[in-house]
């Protein structure tokens, strides 16, 4: 029988005033209480609703009075606070404190408590500010208390995510002995169904390929399902995995706790809100636009044909550092890596149509230090977790706000500092001046000696011609030429599915289509 959704979402928020009417909960622990003094129910709402605009004001007034008041008490407070004060037990504080994990985060800090209390979470949280040991100390706890086959299940919008929150679950459980499988597009199915054969406790995936496996495994399910989550929930749905999402759904036990974490509430990550999780509290700790206040944000104007030369230069300049250079596709991503390699760079390359094995030994090589350049497409922008990246080079300007901020993101990660610059040349000013609108904020120039980077070009050219004629070469020895399907794929936009199903610029895999060709099929319960 359905059980009927309460999709109302109890709001939790930094510095709110306590409200009239709290949510009723449990509250064990300091963190528990702290989060719950902050309730904004909606029943509250509703009956306040009747206040005069005067009436609004003098309230508004004396909120913003509290909370100033409160700013430095609050902090305090937060700075106290320790894992085990959020109601984790001990095993699992001694693993955050082998992580070195000092304290936890304000994400960690606002939804943890309210997770162990068995309550469905929305999380909303800045890129980089804990959002995977948020769900995954919960899940780890109940499964201590509980522990059986097939608990949790989280899915992912990329391979590389679904493998980092994979080796974050080991980590943390690694004293109660928890099993995690991956299950992501471009790996074998079959070692894949015998992973799951071992019945491990927790599943990470991509929708698609759990989608095959729902269909296509026999003996598999996930009847015996406790917890259910959607890690970067709006890029999912911008990603068209809502239809996968929505048949798997109507597959898995309604009697389950749900924790879905995004950047955004999109208007399609709140329809998915209302169909998925039950009664949610919401925990948001970032604006839409916001971003960390240890990222240093420049900008860099030049003419296009300057763009090179200012890139060499500046990886001259920052030598030693960790560095991501982001570009739109994926043929350019291969140009670049080429280039510098030609001018002694130790640059690697990532990208949606890398198999996964590099892709994933491109991952491992830039997070062990053995190359410090990594020159990537929108597929390293979100999620991934890359310790210690000191600086981001925007070498093509994003497509969005939303965008920039996921790239910008993966420096100044859990406390440290960072540094961006982004590349805006006579073609990119209005885009980059809508970043900037969105941002509220107008960025610095980064501060360069125009005379060095001219002495560069002659260099810089040579390298170029010797990249373009590598690039051609590789194009050749694939076997498409210049002139078919493969050309026109990296010269696409890098908007990766991660799964089986990878569409652009015409392409689309065998597999992929086979998984059109079967829409509807019905899935093991």
């Amino acid at each position: 029988m359905a059980v009927k959704k309460n999709t109302s979402a109890t709001t939790t928020k930094a510095h709110a005033k306590p409200e009239k009417k709290a949510a009723a909960a449990p509250a064990p622990t300091k963190a528990m209480a702290k989060v719950q003094k902050k309730q904004d129910t909606s029943d509250n709402e509703d009956s306040e609703s009747g206040q005069s605009g005067d009436e609004d004001q003098e309230q508004d007034d004396e909120e913003e009075q509290e909370a100033s008041n409160g700013d430095d008490n609050d902090d305090e407070e937060k700075s106290n606070t320790t894992f085990k004060d959020l109601g984790l037990m001990q095993p699992l504080v001694d693993a955050c404190e082998q992580l070195k994990f000092k304290a936890p985060t304000e994400i960690q800090r606002e939804s943890i408590p309210w997770s162990l209390q068995g309550r469905d979470i929305i999380g909303l949280a800045q890129t980089g500010s804990g959002k995977t040991a948020a769900f995954a100390l919960p899940i780890l706890q109940a499964l201590w208390n509980n522990p059986s086959p097939m608990f949790a299940c989280v899915m992912a919008p990329t391979r590389e995510l679904a493998v980092q929150i994979s080796e974050t679950f080991e980590s943390l459980g690694s004293t109660i002995g928890v099993r995690c499988c991956v299950i992501v597009g471009g790996m074998d199915m079959m070692a894949q169904s015998i992973a799951l054969s071992k019945k491990p406790h927790v599943i990470v995936c991509t929708p698609g390929r759990l989608q095959d496996h729902l269909e296509n495994t026999k003996g598999f399910s996930l009847r015996t399902l406790k917890y259910l989550v959607l890690d970067e929930a709006d890029r999912l749905l911008d990603m068209d995995f809502g239809p996968i999402i929505d048949q798997i759904l109507k597959v898995i036990p309604k009697e389950r706790n749900t924790f879905l974490f995004s950047a955004t509430m999109t208007t399609k990550v709140a329809k998915l809100q209302r169909a998925s999780l039950n009664n949610p509290v919401k925990v948001e700790v970032a604006t839409k636009y916001s971003t960390v206040s240890t990222l240093l944000q420049y900008y860099l104007f030049f003419p296009l044909k300057s763009k090179d030369s200012y890139l060499v230069y500046l990886l001259n300049e920052l030598a030693g550092n960790s560095t991501i250079v982001f570009s739109r596709t994926c043929n350019d991503t291969q140009r670049i890596t080429l280039l510098l390699r030609n001018l002694g760079f130790p640059a690697i390359p990532l990208h949606g149509q890398l198999s996964q094995e590099k892709r994933l030994g491109a991952l491992n090589k830039f997070k062990s230090g053995s190359r410090n350049i990594l020159i990537a497409t929108d597929v390293a922008s979100r999620g991934l977790d890359i310790p210690s990246v000191d600086i981001v080079l925007n070498y093509d300007l994003p497509n969005n706000s939303k965008d920039y901020i996921h790239r910008v993101g993966r420096t100044a990660r859990a406390g440290r500092s960072g540094k961006s610059i982004t590349f805006v040349t006579q073609y990119d000013v209005e885009v980059y001046q809508r970043i900037e609108q969105a941002l509220s904020k107008k960025l610095e120039e980064f501060p360069t000696d125009k005379d060095a980077v001219m002495l560069l070009q002659e260099r810089v050219a040579e390298a170029q011609r010797f990249a373009i004629t590598e690039l051609k070469e590789q194009h050749a020895s694939r076997g498409k030429g210049g002139r078919g399907g493969n050309k026109r794929l990296f010269n696409a936009d890098d908007n990766d599915r991660d799964d089986d199903s990878v569409q652009a610029g015409g392409y689309k895999s065998k597999s992929g289509a086979a998984r059109g060709n079967r829409q509807g099929k019905k899935m093991r319960k």
